[in-house]
């Protein structure tokens, strides 16, 4: 009898998608992205039985009940901490922490910076929306200094993080920007972070309706948005603007916009993008560029699998300490240690 041959039943978004009412603000940056994380993972076709979604809290942290994959929905900042401990202990599941920049930057903190150094092969989406918004708009890490919130009447005094600084500062493999308002570039971006062997964190500039409506509007502004973010891809030049003739050179050891065609500039002069060197001078550059001298960085702007994983590590250590055990039982554990039990 011939052998029974099976077809594999290709994934689409529909599977991914949750019976669960989703109670996100009418007009919310969020829908955007949990839309494309569904399109993501139906193109990379992982069977939604491999993935786990873990969340810590804020209205981020609501998204395990809207994606139809395996979920835990943690306590505040310790979602990187819990998704670690998935990963480590199942290294097959495919794993994403969702997570917020109040959530992650705060009181997460401590854990974000420790999972970016380990090099654990998750993936990170970090919404930043630069508000607590699930407590009612009290200034996040990431508020603008002199912003005026809930909790901070007559501005805020603090400098704010910027999540890409920390990605490099603690020896990240990979960082990616991306704005809610393009969700092809979105999807494209979160592709990106699945391949990545490490962990990936991807900053999606989300904007919170209700608390802090068009933060991010001088970034993805239809009249302004060409001409304020360059979007990155590997191995092409960082040009930007309505006309396409605005670019990125290096002078000086900084960063400099020019513009095509003035100053005997021309394309071969402008940089190129390479989001792969293990070097991430460039890369840290990248990131800190604001408005208005520069235009804000989107798209993958390090890729670099130039360590080991954490993970894959542990479990070369396990496997040779199974092969050459000191120990062989518990008796001979206890017999070697007597004093433990005098």
């Amino acid at each position: 009898m011939a052998a029974e041959i099976k077809i594999a039943q290709l994934v689409t978004k529909a599977d991914y998608k949750s019976d669960q009412v989703v109670k996100w603000c009418a007009g919310c940056g969020d829908f955007a992205i949990l839309s494309a994380v569904q399109s993501a993972l139906a193109e990379s076709q992982v069977r939604k039985e491999d993935v786990v979604f873990v969340s810590g809290i804020g209205c981020s942290s609501r998204f395990p009940y809207y994606i139809n994959t395996y979920g835990f929905h943690g306590l505040h900042g310790r979602g990187a901490a819990i998704a670690s401990g998935i990963k480590i202990a199942n290294p097959k599941l495919d794993v994403w922490h969702i997570t917020g920049d109040g959530d992650s930057m705060a009181i997460g903190g401590n854990h974000f910076i420790h999972l970016v150094r380990r090099n654990i092969d998750m993936n990170v989406i970090l919404f930043n929306n630069k508000i607590y918004g699930l407590t009612k708009g009290q200034y996040s890490p990431t508020t603008p200094r002199g912003s005026i919130t809930k909790s901070s009447p007559d501005g805020t005094i603090e400098n704010p993080f910027k999540p890409g600084e920390l990605v490099m500062g603690a020896q990240g493999t990979f960082f990616a920007r991306v704005v809610d308002t393009e969700p092809k570039r979105m999807k494209e971006v979160f592709l990106e972070a699945s391949k990545h062997r490490g962990t990936s964190v991807v900053e999606v500039l989300q904007n919170c309706v209700i608390f802090n409506n068009r933060i991010h509007n001088e970034i993805t502004g239809k009249e302004v948005r060409d001409d304020h973010q360059i979007h990155l891809e590997h191995g092409k030049p960082m040009i930007f603007g309505k006309e396409k003739n605005k670019g990125l050179v290096l002078r000086d050891s900084r960063l400099d916009v020019v513009t095509i065609g003035k100053n005997g500039i021309t394309e071969k002069d402008i940089l190129i993008h390479d989001a792969h060197n293990p070097d991430d001078t460039t890369h840290y550059m990248l990131v800190r560029m604001t408005l208005p001298e520069y235009p804000v960085a989107t798209g993958v702007i390090r890729f670099c699998e130039c360590t080991g994983t954490y993970n894959a590590e542990l479990e070369l250590q396990i496997e040779k300490a199974k092969a050459n055990p000191e120990v062989k039982s518990l008796q001979e554990l206890i017999e070697k240690n007597s004093f433990l039990v005098e």
